[in-house]
């Protein structure tokens, strides 16, 4: 993923303020960050990945394409089919050059050969996910709203944070609520990406891009479109 590849920078803490030192303008443009439908027929959602992906590849002004990764998200399933899911959506996301994550599970995660892990706050820590899957692993943790839960990920040596839920969704049953402001604060005084979840579409995602999000995780506003690609094409123009 990009945005630094989504690695802190050395000898900068939370604590020190980024904007002070470089300025929020060295951050690179926003991206996508698209999650999977909980539940899918495989063969149509390859089609539609493959699609969305290939929407996605077109170079902006700045040097990047409008998606950064793909997170397989598949909560009820088996083990089993989680793996038969990642046999054919990892080869998809490797041909565009989009990270492929695996939500909740570093042990599925090392065993598909995923670029990253993406925990919840119940889902083990992220030290333990970077010595399971090494050192080049793009590791996420959900952090709510909490400023508390982002510190303590990024000094467990999070490649990411994400924050929200920001609007209302369909995708999961909402329990936090973050606002703008959250991501403001974190783009000050931290180098390390954020990304904002929750609810997001083309006509309300320019808020966030504009309040610091580094990527916009975003589900049913692609994969419930009659267009995935088109989508994707929507939502590359708004966060412009």
């Amino acid at each position: 993923m990009t945005a630094g590849n989504m690695t802190p920078e050395n000898g900068m803490g939370p604590e020190d303020r980024f904007d002070d030192a470089f300025g929020r303008d060295m951050r690179p443009p926003c991206q996508l960050y698209l999650i999977s439908p909980p539940a899918f027929d495989l063969a149509a959602h390859a089609a539609a990945l493959q699609a969305a992906l290939g929407s996605g590849t077109a170079i902006d002004a700045q040097g990047q394409t409008p998606i950064a990764a793909y997170q397989l998200r598949m909560k009820d399933a088996d083990d089993a089919d989680v793996l038969a899911a990642a046999d054919i959506l990892l080869p998809i996301c490797q041909a565009a050059d989009v990270a492929f994550i695996l939500n909740d599970r570093m042990d599925l995660a090392k065993a598909c050969g995923a670029d990253g892990v993406h925990l919840g706050q119940s889902d083990g820590d992220a030290r333990a996910a970077r010595a399971l899957l090494g050192p080049d692993a793009q590791i996420g943790v959900t952090c709510h709203a909490s400023r508390h839960f982002a510190m303590e990920a990024g000094e467990a040596g999070a490649n990411y944070v994400a924050f929200g839920a920001f609007f209302p969704t369909s995708t999961k049953a909402v329990e936090h609520h973050a606002d703008p402001e959250i991501l403001r604060w974190w783009t000050s005084i931290s180098p390390i990406p954020c990304v904002a979840i929750g609810g997001i579409r083309a006509d309300n995602c320019r808020l966030l891009a504009e309040a610091g999000a580094d990527f916009l995780a975003v589900s049913s506003a692609v994969w419930s479109a009659q267009d995935p690609a088109a989508a994707i094409l929507a939502f590359s123009r708004a966060m412009r």
